[in-house]
């Protein structure tokens, strides 16, 4: 059983060398990293099912039927780091994961502002390829907070200055992340916290519930009938309690993709609990904007910058 396991896991990170040989000669300063060293958990080896990536003049732009986990790691010019770091997460459904648009062009500005930068590409929920496709991408995000943590010195970042950032999806998982990050989904082998030290929730879906989620998220990740207990657990603005991160919130207004009442419904709570809560609702901008092309979300960029001045 524990040489199948070794053979099962060893068959997932193939593919890791031969996207580290590509990435270190576009990016030399950067890694991708496997974020599992040893089996994944809960994971179903399906030889039938490969990951899918979109590449444009040698860059990644989507990964979907994610298999094996990584970190990529995007590090600012050592003289204008300033100890904190922001794990990533890409929007795409739960059904893909934008890369490029949502992680590695985030992670680039990030640098820019003395910010060590993470994207994690996370395993989309699948029961072909896990026990319980509602707790897969969480098990990852709990599992890379904790890989950095358990590496500030390696890149020089401070314990206690770790957020995270999620796009639509992406965003839900990162508030999955900031409401239950103390959840024993998976044999933790340290006892290394899994906790953000603070959130940055862009156009992000926040609740499960019928009236104002993302239907493809919540088709995804919960399936196309779940329960109303299944409902209630994954919509994060009903976990909201006083040791929730301080977290930083945009969302447009025309939005109609995702509402932007899962953004002002997450504000609320965080409000009622007393945690330190800004939110930015732009008239205009529409879903899926990224960085900022257009209207009024394109500043948002700015607003961010100035709430983290504020908290590191």
């Amino acid at each position: 059983m524990k040489i199948n396991t070794i053979l099962k896991a060893s068959r997932y990170a193939l593919p890791i060398f031969f996207i580290l040989g590509i990435h270190s000669q576009i990016h030399a300063q950067d890694q991708i990293i496997p974020l599992w060293t040893e089996a994944i958990p809960d994971a179903i080896y399906n030889s039938n099912y490969q990951e899918n990536e979109i590449s444009k003049e040698g860059i990644v732009q989507n990964s979907s039927k994610v298999i094996t986990p990584t970190l990529s790691v995007f590090l600012p010019n050592e003289s204008s780091t300033n100890g904190a770091s922001v794990l990533i997460f890409p929007g795409g459904g739960y059904s893909h994961l934008a890369i490029d648009k949502e992680g590695t062009k985030v992670a680039r500005w990030l640098n820019t502002l003395g910010i060590t930068a993470f994207v994690l590409k996370y395993r989309l929920p699948n029961e072909q390829i896990m026990k319980d496709k509602t707790i897969g991408p969480l098990q990852d995000a709990q599992e890379a907070i904790r890989y950095i943590r358990r590496n500030v010195e390696k890149w020089k970042v401070n314990k206690d200055k770790i957020g995270v950032m999620g796009f639509s999806a992406g965003g839900h998982l990162a508030a999955t992340l900031s409401t239950h990050y103390n959840e024993k989904i998976y044999q933790v082998s340290d006892s290394l916290s899994a906790k953000p030290d603070f959130s940055i929730l862009i156009y992000p879906v926040i609740s499960m519930t019928n009236e104002i989620t993302h239907k493809g998220s919540q088709n995804n990740l919960l399936g196309v009938s779940p329960s109303v207990s299944l409902i209630n657990k994954f919509s994060n603005e009903q976990h909201v309690n006083s040791e929730t991160p301080p977290t930083f919130i945009i969302h447009a207004t025309d939005d109609l993709v995702v509402p932007a009442e899962n953004s002002l419904n997450y504000y609320i709570a965080l409000k009622k609990n007393k945690v330190p809560a800004e939110l930015h609702l732009y008239e205009k901008g529409g879903h899926g904007f990224g960085l900022g092309v257009k209207d009024t979300s394109q500043y948002w960029t700015k607003d961010c910058e100035n709430w983290l001045r504020g908290i590191l």
